[in-house]
């Protein structure tokens, strides 16, 4: 995929005008959004704030931000990271269910009524 392919990024022109006309007021005041995490990243973010490792989500998206801004000019980090995250991927590959089975079990997973998010109070 390349930044000027029309087709690779048609999906998202309207993210990315808004990014530009929100850039100014975000520069003065900062950006506050909302976000949604699914039930195994939530579970990971509340298990560590319990743990005294964030004090909230909003303390955790800034320190994971700003560790990402951080490590980013640092290439052969990031590829190394990149690197394990697929290794260990791989591995659980031996483990996978064959790709029938594993769409069958997402179509129901899908059609299965969804809780209502739990919501953090400031």
């Amino acid at each position: 995929m390349h930044k000027d392919d029309d087709e690779a990024f048609a999906d998202n022109y309207a993210e990315r005008d808004q990014a530009k006309a929100l850039r100014e007021q975000a520069r003065a005041g900062g950006l506050q959004f909302e976000a949604f995490l699914p039930t195994s990243l939530a579970d990971w973010l509340l298990e560590r704030i319990e743990r005294g490792m964030f004090a909230s989500p909003a303390e955790a998206v800034f320190a994971i931000f700003t560790e990402a801004r951080e490590l980013e000019p640092h290439r052969d980090l990031r590829d190394e990271v990149l690197r394990r995250m697929i290794d260990a991927a791989r591995a659980n590959l031996e483990s996978a269910l064959p790709h029938d089975e594993a769409m069958a079990e997402l179509r129901e997973e899908m059609a299965r009524p969804r809780p209502e998010p739990a919501r953090w109070q400031r």
